[in-house]
């Protein structure tokens, strides 16, 4: 019977709605905050002016302005690694990768990072898949050279299926105007130094998933004789972090430009930092394929052309320097252990990048 105006409802009363019945549970993220404060804190600078769990992170400048600074800006996700993250049970390998994907893509123009935020967005936060990202994040920006200032968790319900998140970051750094790099000098003549990469990085994992667990039917746990080690510990090996071993040479040495391989592969990111009338010619057979590419383009029948526009293919970085310096940075890059191979020139002709 529907009640009438002034009417009773009948039978058992409703139990009170709350916030962790309709699937968000405070508690649960400020409990996961707490545990992780102290990795939080080690990350700090003395820039650093304010506490975890501030409202807003605050950050001193110091003389950064009176040295005409600019500040560099960048913000990316890890995409959909967090699902291969989420299938071998592993969260604490995605906070590095995202905080060295952003300090890449600024590293590029020359700035050093200063501090890093980030986003957690799932259908739940359980405390230890909190605890784990955050413990890669902090790691990640120890690694940087930044401070991990603040960041935001958030519970959202029916936006994410069950055992799904997304991971953001968002990077500042400075770099002094004089020292910024454009690109702008860049001219026929210089040479293409390429950075080893340390597999996929974080770009691509749409295509790898579609090959390895769609077309292929391989498990995570499937040990693949061509890693040496499972096909889940391949796909989240760590985005490689390249301040530690550049920023020192943008101190000795003119790098006259860089460029972060992501999304886009050698093509769409070289030509990003190429001024007009300078064509790259990238030599493919200069450097080893990793193994996880060949695979890759074997399972899915992949053509050359795609491959190159969505992976890496073996390079996280390239950096243009004057023929005359380029021996001698190589040298100075192998001494802080990164892998480098001469992989191409740059010649003129129209804006563009010929991988050969």
């Amino acid at each position: 019977m529907t009640p009438g105006r002034g009417g009773k409802r009948r039978g058992r009363a409703a139990a009170p709605l709350t916030y962790a019945g309709a699937g968000v549970d405070i508690s649960r993220t400020t409990d996961a905050l707490e545990r992780v404060k102290p990795l939080i804190r080690a990350t700090f600078t003395p820039q650093v002016a304010t506490d975890v769990g501030t409202f807003g992170a605050m950050y001193s400048l110091g003389g950064l302005a009176e040295q005409d600074s600019l500040l560099v800006m960048s913000t990316d996700s890890v995409g959909t690694k967090v699902m291969v993250a989420s299938l071998a049970g592993r969260h604490n390998t995605v906070g590095r990768d995202l905080v060295a994907h952003c300090a890449n893509d600024i590293l590029v123009q020359g700035a050093r990072p200063l501090f890093f935020l980030d986003y957690i967005a799932a259908d739940q936060l359980p405390g230890d898949f909190a605890a784990q990202v955050i413990e890669g994040l902090a790691i990640g920006c120890k690694e940087a050279g930044c401070a991990l200032i603040g960041g935001e968790m958030a519970e959202l319900p029916a936006t994410y299926l069950p055992g799904q998140y997304d991971l953001v970051g968002f990077i500042v750094g400075a770099v002094r105007r004089s020292r910024a790099i454009t690109g702008e000098s860049i001219g026929p003549g210089d040479v293409l130094l390429g950075l080893a990469s340390n597999g996929l990085h974080t770009n691509g994992y749409s295509l790898a998933r579609k090959a390895f667990f769609g077309v292929a039917g391989w498990k995570v746990d499937r040990p693949v004789p061509e890693f040496g080690h499972t096909l889940g510990e391949e796909l989240l090996r760590v985005h490689r972090c390249y301040c530690p071993s550049v920023l020192p040479l943008l101190d000795e040495m003119e790098v006259k430009g860089m460029a972060h391989i992501t999304g886009g592969g050698l093509p769409d990111n070289v030509v990003r930092c190429l001024p007009e009338g300078c064509q790259a010619l990238i030599e493919k057979e200069t450097w080893p394929v990793p193994p996880v590419f060949h695979l890759i383009q074997q399972i899915g029948k992949v053509e050359e052309a795609e491959m190159l526009h969505v992976f890496n293919m073996g390079i996280g970085l390239v950096l243009a320097v004057g023929e005359r310096q380029a021996e001698e940075a190589a040298a100075r890059l192998e001494k802080q252990g990164e892998t480098v191979y001469r992989i191409g020139r740059v010649v003129a002709g129209p804006r563009k990048v010929v991988v050969t």
